[in-house]
């Protein structure tokens, strides 16, 4: 049972204000595996008071100093990983492999890259008579989502504090052991009182006093779309810098001449990697009319490789959804499917053999000759769920792609590359994988339309926290 009942402000593990506590659950068995504190708003307040007293000495820190503490804080996290990939696994239930390769080894890297980024990065440059300097936005408010846990905040809080910005986070409460580990490394590193605070509870209580307060100059939230209106009213009264990285409903157009076997089972391990909690999963696969038996019948057979199962095991490849909440969304979403007619190739709302009794498991489920304009092709579900779409011809394919208020990810497969590209082109979405392209950390994160604005990653993500700043000379 891990109990936190300290919050990290101003460089001191201090007892918050209130003593509501929030318990957390373990994904794998339903109990609870520990609590922490339901912080008020008076305790956020006290964070963003902090930031603001560090910002000034924090931000005229040299670029040197600042990577320092960067590599400072990666070298810690990885002295740490194990640990960190085992606490991911109860909190979240992604099986311990992936754990370990995704969830603990990217937050590592990516403090270490804005480590790089940010001695490599000009900060100041001579235009005219002009002296154009990037000058760090402020005190950053970072707000962040339970399927990622730490890989999000590594996303907000190193690129932020590389541009000289200091940072309060708010994590989810659903999974946050995670994010007091990297305070206690963040601790064990000496960056200096108040340049990173941490502060958790409820999105309604300090989340929101978070965003309302006059003092944070920024925002960075990734969550739902619903929230991430909800700040963007908030943020609006003091108009503060907002990026926000919300849902997606991503598609994977399989050409008609591309290799079958190879783009459905990659779509489907994408669909279903993090038992499908991920914001850019592969959730619609589009196929021709003519080919669609073949890809049901791929499909199907792929799926047989995802038994659920306990994700502490090195041989589980789907664990358990993060929590009952979430188990009873997507299981609600399954109903709906069979409501408007789709064919349930396989899985389904039913719970899966040979789990524990009160895990969040699920089916692994594909539907079939699922409409376009359906309920699970337009809405986000964030479970191990693929519909299978059929289109007629090439520009079908990208009409339907295009189709939804979403535009965070999708995916294109054809035998002729360049023709895969073309089709890339014409879709509205931040990231596009063609032929399964691998994920790269250096390249601009982020989605079109609903799914958000602003981008995380690389000098990319560096950038959401600068302002242009110009000295006029006299000549």
């Amino acid at each position: 049972m891990q109990v936190k009942d300290k919050l990290y402000i101003n460089g001191a593990w201090v007892a918050p204000s209130v003593s509501t506590t929030i318990d957390v659950f373990n994904a794998g068995t339903g109990a609870v595996m520990g609590r922490i504190p339901a912080a008020a708003e008076a305790d956020m307040n006290a964070a963003v008071a902090a930031a603001r007293a560090a910002f000034d000495a924090w931000s005229q820190t040299p670029v040197a100093t600042r990577a320092d503490f960067l590599n400072k804080i990666s070298a810690g996290l990885k002295a740490r990983s194990d640990e960190l990939a085992k606490c991911i696994v109860q909190e979240v239930g992604t099986p311990i492999k992936m754990a370990s390769r995704i969830q603990a080894s990217l937050p590592i890297a990516t403090f270490a890259n804005y480590a790089k980024i940010a001695q490599e990065f000009v900060f100041e440059e001579t235009l005219g008579n002009s002296i154009v300097m990037r000058d760090p936005v402020g005190v950053v408010g970072a707000i962040t989502p339970w399927n990622y846990p730490l890989h999000q905040i590594a996303l907000k809080v190193a690129p932020a504090l590389a541009a000289g910005c200091t940072v309060v986070v708010k994590p989810s409460e659903v999974s946050p052991f995670n994010a007091f580990l990297l305070a206690e490394v963040i601790h064990a590193a000496g960056l200096p009182a108040g340049v990173f605070n941490l502060v958790t509870g409820t999105g309604p209580v300090v989340g929101e006093a978070l965003v309302r307060h006059p003092d944070v100059d920024a925002i960075s939230f990734t969550g739902s779309t619903r929230a991430g209106k909800r700040i963007s009213e908030l943020a609006a009264q003091t108009v503060k810098r907002v990026t926000l990285e919300l849902g997606g409903k991503s598609a994977s157009i399989i050409l008609d001449d591309a290799d079958f076997a190879v783009a459905v089972k990659g779509t489907l391990n994408n669909c279903y990697l993090n038992s499908g909690q991920t914001c850019v999963a592969l959730t619609r696969m589009l196929v021709p009319e003519a080919r669609y038996e073949e890809a049901k019948t791929l499909a199907a057979e792929a799926a047989k490789a995802f038994v659920p199962g306990d994700p502490m095991l090195e041989t589980t490849r789907l664990g358990p959804l993060t929590s009952a909440a979430q188990l009873e969304r997507v299981k609600s979403y399954m109903a709906k499917a069979e409501q408007e007619g789709a064919e349930c190739i396989t899985g389904g709302a039913g719970r899966p053999d040979g789990v524990d009794a009160g895990g969040y498991f699920v089916k692994p489920t594909i539907y079939g000759k699922v409409k376009p304009s359906s309920t699970i092709a337009q809405e986000e579900i964030f479970g191990p769920v693929l519909a299978i779409i059929t289109y007629k011809d090439e520009a079908d394919a990208v009409r339907i792609a295009n189709d939804t208020i979403y535009g965070l990810a999708a995916g294109v497969w054809s035998a002729d590359a360049a023709r895969a590209q073309r089709v890339g082109r014409r879709l509205r979405a931040g990231q596009i994988d063609i032929n399964g392209g691998p994920f790269n950390m250096h390249a601009p994160f982020g989605g079109f339309k609903q799914s958000g604005r602003g981008r995380e990653a690389g000098v990319y993500g560096l950038e959401e926290f600068l302002e242009y700043k110009s000295l006029q000379l006299k000549v």
